[in-house]
């Protein structure tokens, strides 16, 4: 039986988690929790980031982004700080652990990205981007 789209991103996305999730693996995290972190590192020096900039990031439902930044939390890489002017935001402030973790974080991502476009020309990942971004908005509507 061929593999159709669906079956072809599929199989990729559990190839590419356990990937990660080995790599990350010395550094105590989950793939998604090392993508997670590089994001609210990156994103809290332009302002606070929310729970519902990393949802909004990431594609994640609620129940998933709370899961993961509780995990987070307890695990010391970031602290969830009420804010003042809306008890609903908590504002996601990473730890000094996390920005130890930073440059390893980056650089397991940066292995993980080269291995996956390994021999792809910029055209081809070019045209692989625009056609998942497609794929992607097909699905919200």
């Amino acid at each position: 039986m061929e593999k159709d789209c669906g079956m072809w991103i599929n199989a990729l996305s559990h190839k590419l988690k356990k990937r990660m999730n080995a790599n990350m693996q010395s550094l105590g995290l989950t793939g998604v929790q090392g993508h997670v972190m590089r994001y609210i590192l990156l994103k809290c020096d332009d302002g606070p980031v929310f729970q519902r900039d990393v949802e909004s990031a990431f594609g994640l439902s609620r129940s998933t982004a709370t899961g993961i930044l509780q995990l987070m939390e307890k695990n010391g890489l970031i602290l969830r700080e009420n804010v003042a002017s809306d008890a609903r935001l908590k504002n996601l402030i990473p730890t000094e652990k996390a920005a130890l973790l930073n440059a390893q974080i980056n650089e397991y991502l940066h292995q993980t990205e080269l291995s996956l476009t390994q021999g792809l020309s910029h055209a081809q990942l070019s045209v692989f981007i625009e056609t998942a971004s497609r794929m992607y908005a097909n699905l919200d509507g």
